[in-house]
């Protein structure tokens, strides 16, 4: 009787957790277009109470970072989770002007054995809603993330952010110079390949020759990242900070589309691991912001112009 009694409230509480929206959730959100510029990189933090639910929604568009804290409600009989009023940068601005559209989200948890997903979608308000286009995600959760002490840390030292960083002149100055050549790190390029490749940007580039600098975006804070050119490893466990991660590429010429990919180690002491990528084309330089997690590598597509 007692082995029955300790499996009903073991399978409870297995039952119960699997219904929980506690944790690090990462993914991409995106608007229905063809445009590649509408693709966002998210991380939330997610932490269940009574009645309610708190926690820490960041998310990388075009030149910013944004972080934010959050509330609403989850019902686990019918795994409905929203958080309202959260601020999203418009799919449509440019640069040098963003627009907010403030949004509800809404999402529904799928659990099954090859992990947790909230789907669902970021939806204008009724004041907007015909502006701000529905912006649709999908989350997994990062099991070895979500820990209570990860997520009780997370939440205690929050920092709301919404910035842009652009280095000076003092910080492209001694720069780490990265031979172009293949490494061998076989747990890297394994990893590499089993994480999802998310498109950021395509470039269209006049030389075949280009300076690629990496910089960690804004608050260094311990990011390290291995770069892939061309699904080949060049370079791993490289830290990121104001003193540029220098290399000098090639492109490969029977290539029509050349890759570059940033690969996390880490997330750093502020998820998700973000950089600055700056691509120096002859005069011109194209400045990439790139948020990579443990599912996900971010990848930057180069077109050579035709002559």
């Amino acid at each position: 009787m007692k082995k029955l009694i300790l499996l009903a409230v073991v399978f409870i509480s297995l039952h119960s957790q699997s219904q929980s929206v506690f944790g690090y959730w990462y993914g991409t959100a995106s608007v229905k277009t063809n445009s590649i510029a509408s693709n966002y990189l998210v991380e939330l933090i997610l932490q269940p109470g009574k009645g309610n639910v708190k926690g820490i929604l960041s998310y990388y568009f075009k030149s910013t970072f944004r972080s934010i804290q959050v509330k609403g409600d989850y019902n686990p009989k019918t795994r409905q989770l929203s958080l309202y009023n959260i601020p999203v940068t418009y799919y449509g601005s440019i640069n040098s002007m963003e627009v907010d559209c403030l949004m509800n989200f809404f999402a529904t948890l799928r659990v099954a054995k090859a992990g947790s997903n909230l789907s669902g979608a970021f939806k204008g308000l009724k004041d907007n809603r015909y502006m701000c286009v529905d912006v649709n995600f999908n989350l997994s959760l990062d099991p070895d993330m979500s820990k209570p002490d990860s997520v009780l840390m997370a939440l205690r030292n929050f920092k709301e952010a919404n910035q842009i960083w652009i280095p000076s002149a003092a910080d492209t100055l001694a720069p780490v110079n990265i031979v172009q050549r293949k490494v061998i790190n076989y747990v890297v390029e394994t990893q590499f390949k089993e994480r999802e490749n998310v498109l950021i940007e395509e470039i269209e580039v006049d030389s075949d020759s280009l300076k690629i600098d990496f910089y960690d975006n804004g608050e260094v804070d311990g990011d390290s990242i291995s770069v892939f050119f061309n699904q080949q490893l060049m370079a791993f466990s490289q830290k990121l900070s104001t003193r540029s991660l220098h290399f000098n590429i090639a492109l490969d010429p029977t290539k029509e589309l050349n890759e570059l990919s940033m690969f996390a180690d880490n997330l750093g002491s502020i998820p998700p691991n973000t950089a600055l990528m700056i691509i120096t084309d002859g005069e011109k330089k194209h400045e990439v912001r790139l948020s990579s997690n443990l599912e996900k590598n971010a990848t930057v597509r180069l077109r050579r112009k035709k002559q």
